[in-house]
This record gives C-alpha cells, structure tokens and sequence, in this order.
C-alpha cells in the first residue's frame, strides 16, 4: 500500500502532463497539491515540514529561473546586436544539413557545457543557439534535452559521481565493508574510482547511439515526410560523433578519474566533428532541412522563432561569437580553478536559509557562482564589445523578463512538490520516504532481475529530483546494499544507478520546462516530455541488458 500510494504523486504528474496534456502551468499547481495532502494524511509529515519543503523548493527554483533568465537574456541581446545574422551565415559555411547541426550543437557543445556546469545550462545554451541556426523552437528543446544523458554523470567536474555516489555511499556499514575509515581514505577513493569506469563503459556503449537517436527523433517528428529514414541516413556521421566522445571518455574515466571525462571528450571532439563536416566527411549526399517556416506546426514555434533579427555586416565572427565563448570560459575557469571556486563558494557569499520554519530543512544560494551569472556577465561584455545601444538592449531585458515570468508559475510549484517528496522521510508515521518505499517495493519484486531495473531506479530519482546528484545521493546506498543481499556486484549495479540517473534528467519536469522557457516555448511540456520517453526508454533498456550481460553471462 505504501508502494503504491508513494507512486501516485509521480502518476499525477504524468498523467496531467503527458495523458491529459494539460500546460505545466495548470498541472504543476494541480500534482503539488494533491503531493501535499498525501504527505500530511498518508505519511503524517508535519504540516511545518510540508511547509518547510515546499520553500525549500522556491528557493531552488529561483535558482533555476536565474539561469533560464541568463540564457534568454543572452540570445536576445545577441539578437538586438545583429550577433544572431553573423553566426548563423558562419555556421551554414560549415553545413547546412540540419541533422550535423544538431550534433556539432547539441551533442558536443552540449556535453562541453555539461562536463563544465550541469544545472541544466547545457539546453540553457544549446536550444537558443540551434533557434538561432534557424530550428523550430520544438526541434532544439528536443535536441538539447536528448544530449541530457551521456554527459550528465561526469557534468560539473564529476559533481554527480565525486558528491552524489559519495556521499551516498559514505555510511558506516560501506566503510566496514570495504575496511576505510572515511570518504577520503585510500580504500574508498579507490572503489569510487572503480564505479566510475563502470560507468564511463556502460555510457559509452549506450552514448555512442545518442547522437543518431536525436537526429531520428528530429526527422520524424519536425521534417516534411515525417520520416525516420531520413534520420537513418546520417547514421555513419551520428555514429562517427558518437565514437569521438564515448571513446575519450570511458578511457579517461577508467584510467583518470571522474572529472573530466565529459570535459576533455568534448574538448577534443567538437573541432575533429566540426572538420569531418566542414570536409563532408561521412557526410549524407543528400542535405536534410526542415519545412518552410510558413508550413511549420504551431507546437513547433516559441516565441524566439519570431523575433525579427537584425542584420550586421561590420561585426566580425569572433565578435558575435564572443559572449559564447566568454560563458564557457568562466563556467569552465570557475569550476576548475580552486581557489576562484572556494572564493565563490565561500561563506561570505553563500546565502544560507537553514531550519526553515524550526525544521531541519534547509538549503542555500550561492549567487556568483551560479550559471545565471556567468550568463549575465557575458551579456555585458557583449554590450561593450558588440556596441548594443542603450533601447536595444533595454528591449532584451524586458523580453526577458516576460519570458521568465511564463516558466516561474509552473516552476514554483514543480520544484517544491519534489522537495515534498524527497523530504517525506520527515513524518509521523514511521513510513521510509517515499522514494525509497518506491526503490525497496521494486528491488522486492525484481530480485535475480535486479540488474536491469537498476538504472530505472537512477531514472526515476533524477525524474523526482531533477538531479542525477541528488538520484545518487538517495540512491547509491540502496543500491549498493540489494547488490550484496542478492550476491550481485556492487560496484556495477551502483554504476547502473548512475547511469539511470544521468538519463532520467532528459525527462525531469524541471529541465523541460527550463529549457521550453529558454526558447520562448511554454505549454508544450506534456506532448515534450511523451517524445523523450523514446530516447529515455533505449537508454533504459540499454542498460538493462548491459546489466544482465555483465552479471549472468560474462560475470565482472
């Protein structure tokens, strides 16, 4: 009964979102309300703990909206500039098959944006700049929430491994397990290690068919024939950047550690994929482009499809590109540098709200840190650098601002109903919480299976959270122990989870909506969130049968 009461917050949201196709707005309100009620009369939570969580969350979404308002911000500057015109006419030299696009932006830009800061930016950053190359705004959330998956485990310099499986596992019982005393110690670096190799295998065998997924999924849905041929047709290139990637990055996981494998593998396939299309090599003979504009769907088209864009033949390349490069570079510096990262993260400019309402919730902000204001500090190298004039720019504000406004609704409920959740294990009744009444009623059932269910688990605790950190961090621990109990290899199913976990992030609510926002496109999150059940589900049953492979029939 626990197991399928703590089932139904996620099956509301599903069903309004996805059955019902109601706008996040509507449905988010809707799912937290009736998450709320379960929590206080179900699980007994105090209702100052329901309260407490539900803050907590506002908190966390306006950290969510800080970024989405950095990138919007950034693309219409860049377009009240003229910067827009300039990269896109550079970027048709390079090709203008709509399908090499997408992976040169989305799957390598992506996962470079992802291995430096995570937190969603990378759709943050992709989707504008494919709206800008001329994609539907549909097209490049798709895209962009699609690459959400290989990348994410080593995103943010490793965070979701080094933090999220770490902390997870860092209890008493793992420590006498393996014989250390601490996070720290030998014994345990060493096994953290081991999990992430098995993990930069296992995405790599999966990763490797990500960049031809998003490109099927962007032919049968948003081209002329509705074809997934066409997609099919770009396999030898999709697979060529897919090897590029996964190849770098399981070996610098396995034999470097869990920093920088998505990191350095972007850093070292974006220019090999930029010149294998610049030289049509693997190329498809036959160049792949969306409908006209006049015969696109109305779901397709956000509100930065119709923006009229300036033209400016004065501003060089490296000029409009610029404010790009700038992002990059200080999500990258300030995450590496570690020093400049203490700085940022200290005390000093750490805004605490800690026993909110008298409880033991609580959360922080850490506002110069944040992507949002690397976004914003872009910007204004942009005006000084593009020479923006004060009305341009005063125009792209307030267009932001609008834009914003549409996401902060639906955000400001959908995170706090996950906070609820999470934080159920707060309550009266001596129930577990309620993800993890959902994972112990699954491995129950599961048993000698357990390997391939495993990575749902990591999925469906980065769908509640919105985080493959905090999936691990709920998760690893749990995981860990199914694995000893049904004689299964630790280390591996751990690796399982986080995998799942990374995939479960193309389908958070929070992402989607995040990323539709960036592109002006609210509304469409349901009929979003049902395409990428597709992607979701190959990498899901992926793993699953790497799972079963690995433990029954070549035992690690």
């Amino acid at each position: 009964m626990q197991a399928l009461v703590s089932l139904t917050p996620i099956a509301a949201v599903f069903l309004l979102l996805v059955v019902f196709r109601l706008p996040a707005r509507l449905a988010m309100p809707l799912a937290w309300a009736y998450t709320v009620l379960i929590a206080l009369f179900f699980w007994q939570v105090p209702l100052n703990m329901v309260a407490a969580s539900s803050l907590q969350g506002l908190v966390i979404a306006f950290t969510l909206l800080y970024i989405v308002f950095g990138a919007i911000l950034m693309l219409n500057t860049l377009t009240e500039s003229g910067a827009v015109e300039v990269m896109r006419g550079a970027f048709s030299k390079i090709t203008t098959d709509r399908r090499i696009q997408a992976i040169i932006v989305a799957w390598m830009f992506g996962a470079f944006i992802e291995g430096a800061s995570g937190f969603g930016t990378p759709a943050a950053v992709a989707a504008p700049l494919l709206v800008v190359l001329g994609f539907p705004a549909a097209a490049a959330v798709l895209s962009a929430l699609i690459i959400q998956s290989t990348p994410v485990s080593f995103g943010v310099v490793g965070t979701p491994v080094l933090l999220g499986v770490g902390s997870g596992l860092d209890h008493p019982e793992i420590h006498t397990f393996l014989g250390s005393s601490d996070m720290t110690s030998p014994e345990f670096t060493s096994y953290l290690q081991h999990i992430a190799g098995n993990i930069g295998i296992v995405h790599a065998l999966i990763g490797t068919f990500i960049p031809l997924v998003m490109v099927i999924m962007l032919t049968r849905y948003f081209g002329e024939h509705k074809s997934w041929k066409e997609g099919l047709e770009a396999a030898p290139f999709a697979i060529f950047a897919g090897l590029v990637f996964t190849i770098p990055y399981a070996l610098i996981a396995n034999f470097v550690g869990p920093e920088f494998p998505s990191l350095i593998s972007a850093l070292l396939g974006l220019p090999i994929v930029v010149w294998a299309a610049k030289n049509r090599f693997l190329i498809p003979a036959k160049t792949w482009d969306f409908p006209q504009f006049a015969d696109w769907e109305d779901s397709w088209i956000g509100e930065s499809n119709r923006i009229k864009t300036v033209n400016s033949t004065r501003m060089s390349l490296l000029s409009a590109w610029l404010p790009y490069l700038v992002v990059a570079l200080l999500l990258l510096v300030t995450r590496i540098w570690g020093s400049l990262k203490s700085l940022l993260t200290g005390e000093s400019l750490t805004i605490y709200f800690d026993n909110i309402l008298g409880t033991e919730i609580g959360t922080s902000l850490q506002p110069l840190y944040l992507p949002g204001t690397m976004f914003i500090l872009a910007v204004i190298a942009a005006v000084f650098i593009q020479g923006i004039k004060p009305h341009n720019f005063t125009r792209a504000v307030k267009k932001s601002f609008i834009t914003v406004a549409g996401a902060a609704f639906a955000l400001g409920f959908a995170v706090p109903l996950v906070r609820i959740f999470i934080n159920s294990g707060f309550n009266e009744s001596g129930f577990a919480s309620m993800p993890m009444v959902l994972a112990r009623s699954t491995a129950d059932l599961a048993q000698g299976a357990w390997p391939f269910f495993s990575a749902v688990i990591g999925a469906l605790g980065a769908f509640i959270a919105g985080s493959n950190t905090i999936s691990n961090m709920m998760f690893s621990f749990f995981q860990h122990q199914v694995a000893l109990e049904t004689g299964l290899p630790a280390a591996f199913i751990v690796a399982l989870q986080a995998v799942g976990g990374a995939a479960g992030n193309m389908v958070c609510v929070h992402n989607v909506v995040a990323a539709c926002a960036t592109v002006g496109l609210l509304g469409v999150e349901g009929p979003m969130i049902r395409r990428v059940l597709l992607p979701l589900a190959y990498y899901l049953l992926a793993a699953g049968l790497i799972g079963l492979t690995a433990v029954y029939i070549f035992p690690l």
